[in-house]
């Protein structure tokens, strides 16, 4: 039996080319070496807001966006160096230059509700659900 495939929410996920030319040059740059040529950016960068906005798994994930797998590493690397903090400065910096940015209903950290006494600490897995 074969699945319907999911709606690809492009109206809703996909960067625009205005807000590419935004987010491109904040991306860390990789090395051009031997072996299969890097998955493009942009592509993989909408692959994960799919992800993100849609609440679904990657493994749910739209195949034109490429390899869940890959969306999801680069996803990883993003976080782990900075990139996502990178991009969401760079784009408060462009609304607050254009008064975009209302300051009054804005805050900067959202871990902020300390947890119970006596709580186990959260095991995050190392792998998305479903690509164990």
């Amino acid at each position: 039996m074969k699945l319907p495939s999911l709606p690809k929410l492009m109206d809703r996920s996909d960067v625009t080319d205005e807000q590419w030319t935004a987010i491109e040059p904040l991306l860390p740059k990789q090395a051009q070496g031997p072996g299969r040529p890097r998955t493009d950016d942009r592509k993989t960068l909408n692959g994960i807001l799919w992800v993100l906005r849609s609440g679904r798994s990657w493994q749910d994930m739209p195949l034109e966006y490429g390899s869940r797998i890959t969306c999801w590493r680069r996803f990883k690397s993003w976080s782990a160096d900075g990139t996502w903090d990178r991009i969401w400065a760079a784009l408060l910096h462009q609304l607050d230059a254009q008064s975009k940015q209302d300051w009054s209903r804005a805050f900067l950290e959202g871990n902020f509700v300390p947890t119970k006494k006596g709580n186990a600490p959260l095991r995050r897995s190392r792998r998305p659900n479903g690509l164990d």
